[in-house]
């Protein structure tokens, strides 16, 4: 039996944990549509861990929220949500940056509840996801999002965006 999962806000000290699991959830997921070279760069954790540690602490990432799931005191999923990235789009209130979750941890619940800690459902929000990545479109369309259309390369990797509007509160 696996140990119950915890969903939290993520807090300074989670930037190593958390970059472990970016930089591992990279290799599993984008294996294939990245580059061996960046995937396998030694420098990789560092640069990851560097990036958390500013988005934690830093003053000019006070709007973020950023969360970790954690099964046995083990990090096994990130996310982080923000202000809108792209100008054009000020129609919605938070765009989704990050949500990994190990693979061995997919269907257990921690990418829902990951979601649901950086967005607050009301909210009308948008993202970025991998294309070819059928697995993460599928989980964010079951959460919502649609795509609109709009592809972009991002790190050498061809990404649609995906939004939602605003959900009605449950009866």
């Amino acid at each position: 039996m696996q140990s119950s999962l915890t969903v939290r806000s993520a807090r300074a000290e989670d930037a190593a944990g958390m970059a472990r699991v970016h930089v591992r959830c990279w290799q599993e997921t984008y294996r294939g549509l990245m580059p061996d070279a960046v995937l396998d760069d030694p420098g990789l954790p560092a640069f990851r861990e560097r990036f958390w540690t500013a988005a934690l602490t830093d003053e000019r990432y006070r709007e973020n929220r950023a969360a970790v799931a954690e099964r046995a005191g083990e990090l096994v999923g990130i996310a982080m949500s923000g202000p809108p990235l792209d100008a054009e789009a000020a129609w919605w209130a938070r765009q989704l940056y990050v949500l990994y979750v190990h693979a061995a941890d997919h269907g257990t619940g921690a990418g829902p509840a990951l979601l649901r800690a950086v967005l607050d459902p009301a909210e009308p929000a948008a993202l970025w996801v991998a294309d070819p990545n059928p697995r993460a479109q599928a989980f964010y369309r079951r959460h919502g999002f649609v795509a609109d259309g709009t592809t972009q390369v991002q790190d050498g990797v061809r990404e649609i965006r995906m939004v939602r509007e605003a959900q009605p509160p449950a009866a």
